[in-house]
């Protein structure tokens, strides 16, 4: 039996077309991703979590000499939110990045990990995550929910 999954994005020119509180959650990205402890790779992410209840949470890459025992911005800012705040929905997640690692109009995607853990995150939240990429260029993908990133994720049934 052959099935097919589709997957749907939004895809903007710039980030500048977005509203307002999500325009405010880019620039909070990018300051927060100029903070990163990235000494060994000088690639900087920064992810912003909007919170139902308004709150936000920040978070960047933090690296370590003995790789692989750094972490993800999205994974920083997740547990962040999950430690302190394990019965508030998140709404969104935003997540940026500039460094030679990729092209300037190219969005860093979460890598699988980073994804795992959205889609654990909507499944313990009972809700979706909406996820805004966006490239050093200003390129802004948008999905309405984690786990279009990551389809048959690891103990998630749909």
């Amino acid at each position: 039996m052959n099935k097919t999954l589709t997957i749907s994005y939004q895809e903007f020119e710039n980030w500048t077309s977005l509203d307002s509180k999500e325009q405010d959650l880019v620039q909070k990205a990018y300051s927060i991703a100029e903070k990163a402890y990235a000494p060994y790779s000088n690639f900087r992410v920064g992810a912003m979590l909007l919170l139902k209840d308004g709150t936000e949470v920040a978070g960047n890459n933090q690296e370590n000499i003995a790789y692989p025992s750094g972490l993800c911005a999205e994974r920083v800012a997740l547990f962040y939110a999950g430690a302190n705040f394990p019965e508030t929905p998140i709404q969104t997640l935003v997540i940026v990045a500039k460094g030679d690692l990729i092209k300037q109009d190219d969005c860093v995607s979460p890598c699988g990990s980073c994804r795992q853990v959205i889609a654990e995150s909507e499944k313990r939240q009972k809700t979706n995550i909406r996820v805004i990429l966006v490239s050093e260029s200003g390129r802004t993908f948008i999905f309405e929910k984690g786990t279009d990133l990551l389809v048959f994720a690891f103990g998630i049934s749909e």
